[in-house]
């Protein structure tokens, strides 16, 4: 008779389920969650703080809509509010056209190749330079004792018109770097037909130019809108008594302590910021590839009167941009505006050795640095887990949401909310406020976007077999990110890097609430000199923010060189 074996029932052990344990995307769940909660907690927390602190009174008691309706009664806080919307309307009038004529000169002419390039150039200085440095510059030229005060025919410059100069030398490169996105990308074949056609060449603009580039001035408008609404530097120094939302944000505030009103003001002034959020990401939706594979490149013909008329239009233009910094840099480099115009260098002098003023320069030094660094790394991998991490579920476009939205947060309104929610005893993170950490993550937050589309874009050109290749042999992905991805992506990352720093180096209305006398920067210093009526060393702080980009810009553009001579059989084959 044959025994029957009994098979004992499989037990799994603990070291079985260990094994069935996916680790890496545990670990890449991990991160990508602590990254969400960063911006849950840097972005979106001080923005409901806002909301709340806007329905309290002055002790913390809830009034509701009250706070609203007083602002709606205030004929002052309502004109403030149409100030700004009107301004920032003839701003994007004025700016977007000019933009687009020297973008259309820059793509369309026939000037030489280095001719281009340095106009270029000069056009993207405004870039470097804090808003303030315009503001200054324009009242040397046409304040109460500038060099051109009398073309103004008795008229001032403080206001709205020095507001809207101001504001159109900050945002005509912002407005340039996207018409000219937009005008490189057209097929030849468009324009070869026309005229054959004998199509005149004001119907060819009318009919395929303009078409084509539509979304590219939609999306500048609303960029320039946006910048100008939010902008604080420029209406501080040069608004006189042209009250605007971003100023009255910062009076409601510092001026009263009204932190009640501040938040209404704040709430009113991240709605146009929201519209304009909204209105360019349908746009983009929009979009479609005008180049394909059957696509020829435009090559424009040479025509001696339109080269010559665009060519002395951006001569023209490119000689207003060097005369708003070279007015800041002589300034700087002269003794006592306009009484004793012998040149010197006591104003760096002071500000660079001789006064609390150069601790301000050191700490943006190192405010600048920690967040080119810390930024880059944090936005890079964000966006390497959200492209690379398969099964993700709802974190994929929440992470993408949130990354996106820090652009439609002005900095003045993302500030004030710092100030309301850390500085709340309860908060567990409440160890944070008035240091130097909170100044960096405010601003990796601030212009986080930016960031994570330059990663995104970099990243989408990597072909995803490389992870599934790593799965497939059990790398770990860390491995194959620093391995790999870094490697191939490095020329992205660095941007991503220098543009934090460049733009910690300038900005003002993130910070302007939550910096202390042991936290302060260059920008903030430029303002107290410019309240106390050192011109003098606030153009020559403002000159040193501008040098300081310059020189990084500079190491970027070789140090990328050599990278992209070191990385480029790698990325010939992730392009494969």
């Amino acid at each position: 008779m044959q025994r029957t074996r009994i098979e004992k029932p499989f037990a799994p052990s603990v070291e079985y389920f260990l094994d069935k344990i996916n680790w890496d995307g545990l670990l890449a769940r991990l991160v990508l969650s602590c990254i969400l909660l960063g911006l849950c907690g840097f972005l979106l927390a001080p923005l409901w703080a806002i909301l709340v602190n806007a329905v309290l009174n002055k002790q913390g008691d809830f009034v509701g809509l009250t706070n609203f309706i007083v602002y709606v009664q205030t004929p002052a806080l309502v004109q403030s509010a149409w100030n700004s919307i009107w301004v920032s309307l003839v701003v994007v009038l004025i700016s977007v056209p000019s933009a687009f004529l020297f973008a259309y000169a820059l793509t369309r002419s026939c000037l030489s190749g280095p001719v281009k390039a340095t106009l270029r150039i000069i056009a993207l200085i405004p870039l470097l330079s804090p808003s303030l440095l315009s503001a200054i510059s324009f009242v040397q030229w046409f304040g109460n004792q500038g060099l051109l005060k009398p073309l103004l025919a008795g008229g001032s410059i403080y206001g709205a018109p020095g507001i809207i100069l101001a504001e159109v030398y900050n945002t005509f490169p912002h407005a340039l770097m996207i018409l000219v996105t937009a005008l490189s990308l057209s097929d030849g074949r468009l324009y070869e037909a026309a005229n054959a056609l004998g199509t005149s060449a004001f119907r060819t603009f009318t009919t395929i130019t303009l078409p084509a580039c539509k979304y590219g001035l939609i999306s500048a408008s609303t960029v320039v809108f946006t910048y100008v609404i939010s902008d604080f530097g420029a209406p501080k120094v040069i608004g006189g008594n042209f009250n605007v939302l971003a100023v009255d944000v910062f009076k409601q505030v510092i001026g009263q302590h009204n932190f009640s009103m501040g938040a209404v003001v704040g709430l009113l002034l991240i709605l146009p910021s929201i519209i304009s959020f909204v209105i360019d990401n349908v746009v983009r939706r929009k979009i479609r590839a005008q180049l394909t594979a059957r696509s020829v490149p435009f090559t424009p013909k040479a025509n001696w009167l339109t080269d010559g008329l665009m060519g002395l239009y951006c001569v023209f233009v490119c000689v207003f941009l060097l005369g708003v910094i070279g007015m800041a840099l002589y300034t700087s480099l002269i003794k006592l505006w306009p009484y004793n115009l012998s040149l010197t260098l006591d104003h760096y002098r002071f500000v660079l050795f001789e006064s609390d003023i150069a601790q301000a320069y050191i700490n943006s030094l190192v405010m600048s640095s920690i967040t080119a660094v810390s930024g880059a790394l944090i936005v890079f991998m964000g966006a390497y887990l959200i492209e690379k991490t398969p099964k993700l579920g709802l974190m994929r476009p929440v992470m993408h949401f949130l990354a996106v939205l820090s652009m439609a947060v002005p900095g003045l309104v993302l500030g004030l909310g710092y100030v309301v929610f850390f500085n709340n005893p309860e908060n567990p993170l409440n160890f944070l406020y008035q240091t130097m950490t909170l100044i960096v993550l405010s601003t990796i937050t601030h212009y986080y976007t930016s960031g994570h589309l330059t990663a995104v874009t970099a990243l989408k050109q990597i072909d995803n077999d490389f992870e599934a290749v790593s799965a497939s042999l059990k790398v770990p992905f860390y491995v194959t990110f620093f391995r790999v991805t870094l490697p191939v992506c490095l020329p992205a990352v660095l941007d991503i890097a220098r543009y934090y720093f460049v733009v910690a180096m300038a900005t003002l209305s993130c910070v302007i609430f939550i910096y202390t006398p042991d936290t302060i920067l260059a920008v903030i210093a430029i303002m107290h000199l410019d309240e106390s009526g050192e011109i003098g060393p606030a153009s020559a702080l403002a000159c040193l923010i501008v040098l300081t980009s310059i020189v990084i810009c500079l190491i970027y553009s070789l140090f990328t060189r050599v990278l992209l001579a070191r990385t480029q059989k790698w990325r010939n084959l992730a392009r494969t």
